[in-house]
């Protein structure tokens, strides 16, 4: 194994507190494209460690860039995990490993910073999508009628957050109590792979409300996409498909789909 191997196996194994190397999701991220790292073993697996189960890369403990177990709470999201490193080719390429970049981010990011996480998600209170309805024409309010008053209903009955709606983009101040209902709700998801996964799921939609349906079974996350993209939907049925336009939304919708899977699977061990 050549030297340049021997730096990409460190990269991923090894103990924690070892120096960190250099964090090929940075790569990936960059405007240039990246040289991927190859493949390094064969087979990713898990081991059943303290706080959970641990990536193992042909039977050696796998670690995050920060140089942390790469561990994950629940046997469903480890094994959806080591499936995706077990799919990779002849390279590892992190722009097709969405669930492991949300859980380094839970692990290196989140788990030491959730007061800050929560913080940042709660300002999507008071700007949430689904109050913000359009004026015409009457197919699109009706559409946006139908996907975001059943979430409006759900927000105030379940969350306790009454949402004022308003028509256009002008901004409409929400009850103080509306939005202390939010921030509370954000402020008990205790878990750092939940709190990652409501960041990604709020972010690329949002609306908050939409991220804690989620979150909290009250949709699925086929119903959850449709439900914040009905704008989207609408422009690419009357004036036909964008096809960048459409490979962009694909991509982030990859994302928010290994965030729903997160979500979900971390719940499974609590």
């Amino acid at each position: 194994m050549s030297s340049t191997d021997d730096d990409v196996t460190r990269d991923w194994l090894g103990e924690p507190g070892d120096t960190p190397r250099p964090d090929p999701l940075r790569a990936a991220r960059a405007s240039t494209t990246p040289t991927l790292p190859k493949r390094f073993y064969k087979e990713a697996g898990l081991q059943r460690t303290e706080p959970g189960y641990r990536l193992v890369l042909d039977g050696r403990g796998a670690n995050t860039p920060g140089r942390r177990p790469l561990a994950v709470p629940s046997l469903t999201l480890g094994e959806a995990l080591a499936a995706e490193w077990g799919a990779q080719g002849e390279s590892i390429d992190p722009r097709t490993m969405p669930l492991t970049r949300l859980v380094n981010t839970a692990i290196d990011g989140v788990a030491e910073r959730m007061p800050e996480v929560a913080a940042d998600l709660a300002a999507f209170a008071a700007t949430d999508l689904i109050a913000y309805r359009a004026g015409s024409p009457e197919r699109l309010v009706a559409e946006q009628s139908a996907a975001w008053d059943p979430l409006v209903a759900w927000a105030g009955e379940t969350l306790g957050a009454r949402l004022f709606l308003a028509e256009g983009v002008m901004h409409v101040e929400q009850p103080e109590g509306s939005v202390a209902a939010l921030r509370a709700a954000v402020r008990a998801v205790d878990d750092p792979f939940r709190l990652a996964a409501l960041h990604t799921l709020t972010t690329l939609t949002g609306s908050l409300v939409i991220g804690l349906a989620v979150l909290h079974g009250r949709l699925s996350p086929e119903d959850a996409w449709a439900a914040a993209h009905v704008d989207e939907t609408y422009q690419a049925d009357v004036w036909g498909p964008d096809a960048e336009a459409e490979a962009r939304l694909a991509h982030r919708r990859t994302e928010f789909e290994a965030a729903a899977k997160v979500a979900a699977k971390a719940a499974a061990a609590r």
